[in-house]
């Protein structure tokens, strides 16, 4: 009884069977490692850990620690052989008293205690067993006999009799013995490949947490950089905000002032012609005709500027109606306030491109194509004019002129990338299908139907498609540009990295072909900015 109550004590809470590789947690109740993991794993969602037993809760997950003294009690009461007392199988022939049996006489179907086995006969026959007490199962049910071997064409456990005069005569049969080594063998097979499906099941959950770790580690950092970029876009908005305000506030001011001018004019003049009105109705009133006609003569008495055209007040009290607004009222001042809306909303767009690109796309040259008069850097990086011909070798894909095309192509997405140029010659930048011609002055990108481009040549900057070119208005003073292409929404964008970020082109397209990056050198060189090294 008292050894049913220690294996009781034995036995895992979770898995309800004796404990395997037994760990303890702080509040001491232990466990069997594998069990206590799973429900820890299981607990990690919430984010609250507690013991199973008493429902304890710990901050942190808890460590576990290796139970070596219940480890050592498994060990010497579990893993080793029952003893004899432990059976419960007594002697069939000690009748008075029961004495616990050794052995179990299969012929007999009797077990036996050291004292009878020493009596017990040797014969072939009477063979023995551990104490057992289902003796019958160990004996052919239609012979009575025991059972000393296995068919193998049956699958069955079956006596001398049944193989000689029974329904398995002429079957293969083997010794028990025999049989059971060769099933162990084949489960012992079974065992190494579950092992192996257990070891590999183990990394590749080992894999799919690293793999949420990484991905909760990776949206940590998208939610850091959204923040950050929401913070960013505020104070621009509010900077922005407060300029525009002040512009309108000053723009206001002025042309109150302005107006303000106007109208004490204006009054000053209402209060002189008021004056002679009166002075007019006084002559008008006279009886005497000799005063009225040494009054001097009435269209003297009228304003001489008038016939001038207002020269007095330059115009200014032409009317103003109603819908004029400041801007219109006042042409000068309406750029500075026009000029801030404007940085505004390249801010807002270069925001949001930065939203949805996550970073520069990885371009590389392709030296297959680039012209012998271009020399392309080590990193595949930089294009530069030379008079040095490179002597490329001759291929189909080599082009006549100083251009070269990415290695990459892109058929879908959104992706950007800058370049810088340098010296005081000209080059062209953009995109081209890899069906662009290779030689002609149709070769070059801008020039056919089969690639767009930004040109700068004599400082100036236009943007060309099949030949049809579009001067750009505004001054550009930087040499670094970004491209950014839209696959999917058939976009082209250019932009001078300045800052703020400045929108120069957009052309619209439907693309039918994979898009390259493209470059033409008139001298100097140009650089693809950031991407892998």
């Amino acid at each position: 009884m008292a050894s049913a109550d220690l294996r009781d004590e034995l036995l895992c809470s979770i898995c309800l069977s004796t404990y395997t590789d037994p760990v303890m947690l702080r509040c001491g109740h232990n466990f069997c490692r594998v069990c206590i993991d799973h429900v820890l794993d299981t607990q990690d969602e919430s984010g609250v850990y507690s013991c199973p037993d008493c429902r304890e809760r710990f901050q942190e997950r808890p460590a576990l620690m290796r139970d070596i003294a219940l480890r050592n009690i498994m060990e010497n009461i579990l893993i080793t052989p029952p003893t004899q007392t432990e059976t419960g199988i007594c002697c069939t022939y000690c009748v008075d008293s029961p004495v616990p049996a050794v052995r179990s006489c299969l012929h007999c179907e009797a077990s036996l205690c050291e004292k009878h086995l020493r009596a017990h006969s040797k014969s072939p026959e009477h063979v023995l067993s551990d104490p057992s007490t289902s003796l019958e199962k160990r004996k052919c049910s239609v012979h009575k006999k025991i059972l000393e071997y296995y068919c193998t064409d049956d699958a069955a456990c079956i006596c001398v009799s049944c193989s000689l005069a029974g329904e398995h005569r002429g079957h293969l049969v083997e010794m028990l013995d025999e049989a059971s080594e060769k099933k162990k063998t084949k489960l012992r097979n079974v065992l190494q490949k579950l092992t192996t499906k257990r070891q590999e099941t183990e990394e590749r959950a080992q894999s799919l947490k690293e793999q949420r770790s990484k991905a909760k580690e990776k949206a940590a950092g998208d939610a850091k950089r959204v923040t950050a970029l929401s913070r960013d876009i505020r104070r621009r908005v509010n900077d922005l905000e407060k300029k525009v305000l002040s512009e309108i506030s000053r723009q206001e001011k002025k042309k109150s002032r302005s107006l303000s001018a106007l109208i004490h004019q204006l009054e000053i003049k209402k209060d002189e012609l008021s004056r002679k009105m009166r002075h007019i109705e006084e002559l008008c009133n006279m009886t005497d005709p000799l005063t009225v006609l040494q009054e001097p003569d009435t269209g003297d008495l009228c304003d001489p500027e008038e016939e001038g055209g207002d020269e007095d007040t330059g115009g200014h009290d032409k009317p103003l109606h109603d819908g004029d607004d400041l801007d219109v009222a006042q042409k000068p001042q309406i750029r500075p306030c026009s000029h801030t809306l404007h940085t505004l909303c390249e801010v807002i767009t270069g925001i949001r491109r930065g939203i949805y690109v996550e970073g520069p796309a990885d371009i590389l040259l392709d030296v297959n194509t680039a012209g012998n008069n271009i020399h392309i850097s080590d990193d595949l990086k930089t294009a530069t004019c030379t008079e040095e011909n490179q002597k490329h070798p001759e291929t189909t894909e080599r082009f006549q002129y100083n251009q070269v095309m990415s290695r990459r192509g892109f058929t879908s997405g959104r992706h950007y990338w800058d370049v810088e140029g340098s010296g005081s010659g000209g080059w062209r930048v953009g995109i081209c299908y890899p069906s662009i011609d290779r030689s002609g002055d149709r070769s070059l990108i801008g020039n056919n139907n089969k690639s767009w481009s930004l040109r700068r040549y004599d400082n100036q900057f236009s943007v060309r498609h099949d030949s049809e070119e579009i001067q750009l208005p505004d001054k550009i003073s930087s040499e670094r540009i970004r491209i950014h292409l839209d696959y999917g929404a058939g976009q082209l964008s250019f932009y001078e990295l300045c800052d703020p970020i400045r929108h120069l082109h957009t052309f619209t397209a439907a693309f039918s072909e994979p898009l390259h990056a493209a470059l033409f050198v008139y001298d100097g060189s140009i650089k693809i900015l950031g991407g892998k090294q």
